[in-house]
This record gives structure tokens, C-alpha cells and sequence, in this order.
């Protein structure tokens, strides 16, 4: 088997296009050399022809360059073929030891829940610290165990992950797959929203659809994914806006009224309209405003913004007013 060959077939494997029998040989390979099949996906072109000369001649030492017997012909076929037998199901058990314990004695994840009114702060065995936002579940082991620290998120998160190069972070959002080794982030997937959202603070972050790189971003990029046609966009963003949830205090630097109500919204679970669109636009860059008290800040924001806010009888707010100059 060739270089190419070596290749072509890495390829096909982090396509999903190999046999069960070839993706026991490229696991093999890839765990005999301590890496991932992420990690081949996010090789650039040096790296992977470093890797797969590791790899290459590794497999002639073994194949190529095996001894030659000399025997009788019918008799060397069925031997070399009941050793070859014997070699692959040892190594296969060998290789599947870890696969097989895991599904022997699976693990048992800790669910972390938070009602509408509510956030939690979740401290993992590795040392990291996730905030959970209102309305949201965070599924995890109490201590990471494999050779990859994975978690499973409904809802928003904001995730400060202590670095660990031997461990890769992983966040499971439905089919978006979320890798990091050490970073913060936040990730925001609601069951009733369209779009899975991850929006890096610091370091750098790997998503992916199933096996499907969606790109890497670092701080203040975002990535949107659409989970109804499968696409995505990369965006540029103002991270501080995007986690004011997870603070104590509100910043509101260049924004509308319109964004702030949607953060005011989604951090205090109530609706809030516009009786005039005007409003909606208006533009403000506005301080630390305490973010305890919903009637507080829309006082302030009201104040720059040349509007008044009510509260109607079915729980939410509508704005009204003027509008900024």
C-alpha cells in the first residue's frame, strides 16, 4: 500500500466512505500515532504529508517488509491466511478495547438544569466553569475519564474551558459538534430557534457538522448554523454584547434599542414590543448598568432614548414614545 493509497483512504474514512473492515485499519493507524480523525480534517497540507510518512513507514515495516517463508504453496496460503486472521481479530480487540469497555459500562452523565428565571454556574472535574443560561440543560460526566472531555448543551452556555492539549474539549449541540482544547466560548442552542450559534471570547474554536468542518473561529468571530438547510455563515461580532447575559452587569456600547430589548429579553424571559418602529432603530452607547432589576435599566435606556415603557397585563412590555432625535 502506497502513500497515496494511505491517503486516499484517510480521505474516504473522514468522509464516511470506508468499509468496517478499513475503518478498523485507519483506527488503528490513528491511534497507534495519537491522533484523531479531527485533527487529520484540520491538517494543512505539510502537516498531513509529515503524518502519513510517520504512518507509511510504519506500514511497510510491517507489511512490505514482512518476512518471506518458504513452504509448500497450498499449505503457506492457508497458513498466512489463519495468522493474517488471527493478527486482525487480536488487533481489532486490541484497538476496540476502549470502544467496547464504553459500551460495556457507559457513562453516567449528571444533567444540570436551570428553569426560565434562573442561571447556574457548573464547575467540571477538569476544572473548567460553564454558566448555563435561563432554560437550558447541560449533560456531562463527573469526571472525564477517555482521552476527550465531552458534554451535551440545550439551551445557551457560556464555556471558560481550562487548556488541556491531551484532551480535547468537546460540545455536543444536537449534530453541531463544538472542539476546543482550551478556550472560553459561548454556544447558544435552543430547541425552538432555528440557528445554533458559537461565539469565541478567547482562543480558538473548531465546528463541525458530523464529520463536515464549518470552519475554525477565534475571538469575536461567530459562527450561525442553520439546522433546517444545513447551511452556515462566519461572521464578525462585538463578543462582549453576545455574553452580557452572563454578567451581573449590562454594557451597552453602539447598539439600538432594538438590540438591547432583545438581550433585555432573552436575560429577563419577558417579551417587549415597539409601538413605534422609530424607537426601534435609535442608537445609544450606554454604560455598566446594573442588571438585576428590568425596571431600573429600561428606565435609563428610556431616558436616552426619548421613550417610555409599560407593562401589560399579560406579563410582557411595549415601548412607546417619540424616538431619539
Amino acid at each position: 500500500m502506497g502513500r497515496q493509497d494511505i491517503s486516499s483512504l484517510l480521505e474516504r474514512y473522514a468522509n464516511g466512505a470506508t468499509s468496517a473492515a478499513e475503518n478498523l485499519r485507519v483506527e488503528s493507524w490513528l491511534a497507534d500515532h495519537q491522533n484523531s480523525e479531527n485533527q487529520w480534517e484540520l491538517m494543512d497540507t505539510a502537516g498531513r504529508e509529515q503524518w502519513l510518512g510517520q504512518v507509511f513507514a510504519d506500514v511497510e515495516l510491517t507489511i512490505d517488509n514482512s518476512p518471506v517463508i518458504t513452504m509448500r504453496p497450498r499449505r503457506t496460503l492457508w497458513r498466512v491466511a489463519a495468522i493474517a486472521a488471527m493478527l486482525l481479530i487480536f488487533l481489532g480487540l486490541f484497538w476496540q478495547r476502549a470502544t467496547l469497555q464504553n459500551w460495556l459500562t457507559p457513562t453516567q452523565l449528571t444533567a444540570m438544569q436551570t428553569a426560565a428565571n434562573q442561571k447556574k454556574v457548573v464547575l467540571l472535574s477538569d476544572g473548567s466553569k460553564i454558566w448555563l443560561n435561563a432554560g437550558s440543560e447541560l449533560k456531562y460526566p463527573e469526571k472525564f475519564n477517555g482521552t476527550t472531555r465531552e458534554v451535551f448543551l440545550t439551551g445557551e452556555a457560556y464555556f471558560d474551558i481550562k487548556h488541556d492539549a491531551s484532551k480535547a474539549f468537546i460540545v455536543h449541540t444536537g449534530s453541531l459538534i463544538t472542539t476546543v482544547l482550551g478556550t472560553a466560548f459561548d454556544i447558544k442552542a435552543n430547541k425552538t430557534d432555528r440557528l445554533i450559534i458559537v461565539t469565541v471570547t478567547r482562543g480558538k474554536v473548531s465546528v463541525s457538522e458530523g464529520k463536515r468542518l464549518l470552519g475554525l473561529i477565534t475571538p469575536n468571530q461567530q459562527i450561525s448554523y442553520n439546522k433546517q438547510n444545513k447551511l452556515h455563515v462566519q461572521t464578525a461580532v462585538d463578543a462582549r454584547q453576545v455574553i452580557a447575559w452572563q454578567s451581573a452587569e449590562l454594557r451597552f456600547e453602539d447598539i439600538t434599542f432594538q438590540e438591547a430589548a432583545k438581550i433585555l429579553s432573552e436575560r429577563f424571559n419577558v417579551k417587549i414590543t415597539f409601538n413605534n418602529d422609530k424607537i426601534k432603530a435609535c442608537r445609544f452607547s450606554g454604560s455598566a448598568l446594573s442588571g438585576k432589576n428590568l425596571d431600573q435599566v429600561l428606565t435609563v435606556i428610556c431616558a436616552f432614548n426619548n421613550a417610555r415603557y409599560n407593562h401589560n397585563q399579560d406579563g410582557s412590555i411595549s415601548i412607546d414614545g417619540k424616538g431619539c432625535n
